[in-house]
């Protein structure tokens, strides 16, 4: 783990490894960006080897200065020699809108920006290193990926053995390791790096954050996400038409968010035709006064029709030692998680029956593998374009065992053991959740003893969006 560094001020720098500090005498080269006619016209180009991105921006005049990361971009100094680079891209995990994005940037920022004509590409995930299974990447190859959703290199769940993978990356004379992937991937990233560095090995390791759940933690967002929300809302649409297209209808929606509700959180905002969104950081409760069942009641005799928007992660509780709803599961190495929005709408179903008061008519959707395999929006190839550049300025310029993204709105290298730590979560105490709830009008499903303890949870200064 590297060690930060902190000065009198309060000002804490979470650097991120260099191959200098275990390979003594490495010798530099010219960027070759100097010589690149397309950056000849940018005024100071290279980044100041000081320059860094704080943490949290909202401080008081008196507070220590808190954490701050190395700010990414190139460097005057590289550590690979062109000619010399051997790099590899693999993808890991689920997919999600951006990932093509992010293969072609890399590619074509290896090869128009530092001259590096070698880059191969592992196929099906961390398995792919040791089966063989391996594509050349060239800009023609990659030219038009980008309007493709999944990935060119197809990906796998699992199938991460550290010994074997560095194995091959020291047979195959690679000595730079682009890892696509979520929250375990990057861990497992971290499982790479340092063994590479145990054996001495001439090799950057660099992550690029990949989660349709925005989850990651430190960082503002990483891919797909928007792409994500934009889809989302359609689904959203077309429940609502649904819903108000019939007497007493109810649209059910179901979006992915495993443990963070951000997907449901902002489309609902950006939608707002939702009437009640659930995720897993907001508890709530089916039965009695002010539960959720006495709430649809109150809406559709309000309006005549309603939409709920369900992360998949939300009332899991409910469901433990219950009977799973399922569709298709997915083999993945990640927990199975029942159908949340099947068994939702079969609960909303069995009490307007039961109880008899007015007929509903509800229609579910679960738009998830649709919003996973469309291709980027334009938001999100911007932000995939810059960030896979930011990635190969890392590499080129010696740094490893980090994962790139923005912090604040500035990407930077932010170490392994940072992304690590947790999931990121929605905090229901801050000003997006309520800006939520006054779109909604829905109740926050807690009492005010539930609501005290929740915000005693809660450790992180709030982020006033």
């Amino acid at each position: 783990m590297q060690d930060s560094t902190t000065a009198a001020s309060g000002f804490v720098l979470e650097d991120v490894p260099h191959l200098s500090d275990y390979i003594p005498h490495l010798p530099t080269y010219p960027d070759p960006l100097q010589d690149n006619p397309s950056y000849s016209v940018v005024a100071q180009y290279y980044v100041n080897v000081d320059d860094t991105i704080a943490q949290q921006i909202i401080v008081h005049k008196n507070s220590p200065r808190g954490t701050h990361f190395r700010r990414a971009g190139p460097a005057q100094k590289v550590y690979f020699d062109s000619e010399e680079v051997h790099a590899c891209i693999v993808t890991c995990g689920g997919l999600c809108p951006g990932l093509n994005t992010v293969i072609r940037e890399i590619v074509c920022g290896l090869y128009h920006m530092y001259g590096v004509h070698r880059v191969l590409g592992i196929q099906g995930g961390y398995p792919g290193f040791y089966s063989r299974n391996t594509v050349p990447l060239t800009p023609k190859v990659v030219n038009d990926i980008h309007k493709r959703g999944g990935t060119i290199l197809g990906t796998s769940y699992g199938g991460h053995d550290t010994s074997k993978i560095v194995d091959s990356i020291e047979d195959r004379g690679i000595n730079q390791v682009y890892i696509l992937g979520g929250y375990g991937t990057q861990y497992e990233a971290a499982m790479i790096y340092e063994e590479v560095r145990r054996r001495g090995l001439k090799v950057a390791v660099v992550g690029i954050p990949k989660t349709i759940d925005n989850d990651i933690p430190v960082i503002d967002k990483s891919i797909g996400f928007d792409t994500a929300v934009e889809e989302a809302q359609r689904a959203i649409s077309s429940a609502h038409v649904e819903a108000e297209s019939a007497e007493n209808g109810i649209g059910v929606v179901k979006l992915m968010g495993r443990y963070s509700g951000f997907i449901a959180m902002y489309a609902t905002l950006a939608s707002r035709d939702v009437d009640c969104c659930l995720i897993p950081e907001s508890p709530f409760y089916m039965e009695g006064p002010g539960g959720l069942l006495e709430f649809i009641e109150r809406r559709l005799k309000e309006q005549g029709h309603m939409v709920i928007v369900i992360a998949e992660g939300a009332g899991q509780e409910f469901l433990s030692g219950h009977p799973p709803i399922v569709n298709k599961q997915e083999a993945s190495a990640d927990q199975l998680l029942p159908d949340v929005g099947l068994w939702l709408s079969q609960k909303i179903k069995d009490h307007f029956a039961k109880c008899q008061k007015m007929p509903i008519n509800l229609k579910y959707i679960d738009p998830t593998y649709m919003i996973r395999a469309i291709p980027s929006n334009a938001s999100d190839n911007v932000f995939c374009t810059l960030l896979a550049q930011s990635a190969v300025h890392g590499a080129m310029a010696g740094y490893t065992g980090f994962t790139v993204g923005p912090v604040n709105g500035r990407n930077c290298y932010i170490p392994f053991h940072l992304i690590n730590e947790g999931e990121k979560r929605v905090v229901i105490t801050d000003r997006m959740w309520a800006r939520l709830l006054s779109s909604t009008h829905q109740p926050s499903f807690l009492n005010p003893k539930d609501s005290t303890a929740v915000r005693e949870e809660i450790t992180e200064p709030e982020i006033a969006y």
